[in-house]
């Protein structure tokens, strides 16, 4: 099953005024070299956000624009949905901290270094690989896409 990959309220806000400022930057004060770095930064963000999230057989699949993240079930040591106070303290080391979503490196005391694929921080999913590598995504429906996962 495929699971949508929704902005919350605050994705949808940082999305909409970055829009407008890059927008009014170029608009109001084009710049050629300004104008073509600001339309690369906004359209990286944008293919590389996450669309949706698949479960299958084989793999768990993270859809975005280009190149899909995809996770060999084997190498899954645990899925598990975690609280958002987990989250608390959690910085971005390297990524988009609420363009389309939240993307990238990010790292807390609780959890260490983790890769984001997330649109959403109010029902985090927390995958951990056997490689020990931490994966955290946001499915709108979590609780059904967990017991999906187990279930297979």
């Amino acid at each position: 099953m495929i699971y949508k990959a929704s902005l919350d309220k605050t994705a949808l806000l940082i999305t909409s005024l970055v829009t407008l400022m890059f927008g009014a930057l170029i608009v109001f004060n084009f710049s050629l070299p300004l104008a073509i770095f600001l339309i690369l930064i906004y359209l990286i963000c944008m293919v590389l956000k996450p669309l949706s999230y698949e479960i299958t057989q084989d793999e768990l699949i993270i859809r975005r624009l280009i190149k899909s993240v995809r996770i060999n079930r084997a190498d899954i040591k645990s899925l598990e949905l975690i609280e958002k106070a987990t989250l608390s303290g959690t910085i971005r080391t390297f990524g988009v901290g609420g363009l389309f979503g939240w993307y990238g490196k990010f790292a807390n005391s609780q959890l260490g270094a983790m890769n984001w694929y997330v649109t959403r921080r109010d029902k985090p999913v927390l995958i951990i690989k056997k490689d020990s590598k931490k994966i955290l995504i946001s499915p709108d429906q979590a609780e059904a896409f967990v017991t999906e996962f187990k279930e297979i």
